[in-house]
């Protein structure tokens, strides 16, 4: 299928606004990451802890923000989770400790900090039992000391309280999603008595924390590395497979349009401050691919056209090649493309960064196929015309089987 016939683009004729749209973005994704939003890493990379939140209403990310300055988190991070109806929020922390310890004190600064400055409660609150981030064991322990129902210490009390317990927490998140409305809601689910020791020793905080996770910084480190030599790897990789496939001039075309698509995508995440994640290394290192591979087709075509008209100029080779593989590159490029946008639309936040990064990779990896690495072929042959040196064909010789 072609959606274009007998195009005929000087591509080559707009060479100079390529290279300006090229240094403006790739400038100003450097400026931002030496001055402005630095290289926003995520807690993969950084080390911290991530406390996943749940709310009863629509969070207020600005309120909780400021409930975490006031209770002294400055560097926490706090990011809307899933789709909205959720009301989830991710609240990280920087912190160098990698033992369980240090997960109980990020999770008891984030509660400390919510039920103080945010939940409606307050520091009225402090000293009650929170019932929406209470566990089990808490729970049955606090019922064990006010026994509510007189049965004295003993193991059948012990017994009873713990099944009155997991009876009340069963209820909040199997049938509430982990948060209360109200305590008169356990009306029929505990006795009466542990229902109105609960009105008056308890409280609902509005919020619970659903999930906490641990990154140490030697891992987040390990992880940067790994990170870096990956993509160093699958560059060097691709420029030895096209060394082999074509030329050494043609890897080099290609290695450098990836870079500079690697650049822009990077740039962005700085310009917009998002955070990159293993799931946005992930993104990039299949654009790497994606792009190489839209690279390599025009490449092809060049070198097909070069064997059956060698006398002709490289420049009306080149422009003759991109416009007989512009239908193929738009199919292909625009079906991903609505793929992608579809998946940062629809996908919720989780999935926000990765298809962000796939979007912006998509569109420069299509546009640097184009207007980076084929026209780097006519710069080389110039500079060895001014050079005073034979003009050589880079496809002169057949690819090896």
């Amino acid at each position: 299928m072609e959606l274009f016939r007998q195009v005929n683009i000087d591509w080559l004729g707009k060479k100079w606004y390529f290279l300006g749209f090229s240094l403006i973005f790739s400038v100003s994704g450097v400026l931002s990451m030496l001055f402005w939003h630095h290289l926003p890493l995520d807690v993969d990379f950084r080390g911290g802890t991530v406390v996943r939140v749940k709310f009863d209403q629509q969070p207020d990310i600005d309120r909780i923000r400021s409930a975490a300055d006031r209770a002294g988190l400055r560097d926490a991070r706090i990011t809307t989770y899933g789709v909205a109806p959720n009301h989830e929020v991710l609240i990280t922390l920087a912190q160098s400790q990698t033992s369980e310890a240090a997960l109980d004190q990020g999770r008891a600064a984030i509660v400390n900090a919510l039920t103080t400055n945010y939940s409606a409660g307050g520091a009225a609150n402090q000293g009650k039992l929170d019932l929406d981030n209470t566990g089990r064991g808490s729970l049955a322990g606090w019922l064990a000391e006010k026994d509510p129902e007189h049965l004295g210490a003993s193991d059948a009390a012990t017994q009873h309280y713990t099944q009155q317990a997991n009876a009340i927490l069963d209820y909040r998140d199997n049938q509430h999603s982990g948060l209360f409305d109200s305590i008169d809601s356990l009306s029929g689910i505990a006795t009466p008595a542990v229902v109105n020791e609960l009105k008056q020793g308890a409280n609902l905080s509005g919020f619970a924390v659903r999930n906490v996770e641990i990154v140490g910084p030697q891992v987040g480190a390990q992880l940067r590395k790994q990170a870096l030599f990956a993509t160093l790897y699958s560059l060097a990789g691709m420029l030895v497979y096209l060394w082999f496939r074509f030329e050494l001039i043609y890897g080099v075309a290609a290695v450098v349009a990836v870079f500079h698509d690697t650049l822009i995508t990077v740039g962005a995440f700085s310009l917009f401050n998002k955070e990159i994640s293993l799931t946005v290394i992930a993104a990039i290192l299949t654009l790497i691919g994606y792009s190489m591979n839209d690279t390599i087709v025009v490449f092809d075509r060049i070198r097909e056209n070069l064997r059956l008209t060698r006398r002709e100029p490289l420049a009306n080779v080149v422009n003759r090649s991109i416009n007989q593989t512009l239908s193929r590159t738009v199919l292909t490029s625009g079906l991903t493309f609505l793929t992608v946008l579809s998946l940062y639309i629809f996908g919720g936040e989780v999935l926000r960064n990765f298809s962000f990064a796939l979007v912006i990779g998509i569109l420069i990896g299509t546009y640097s196929s184009i207007a980076v690495a084929a026209p780097m072929l006519v710069a080389y042959q110039d500079w060895r015309a001014k050079r005073g040196k034979a003009a050589v064909l880079p496809a002169a010789k057949r690819a090896r089987a």
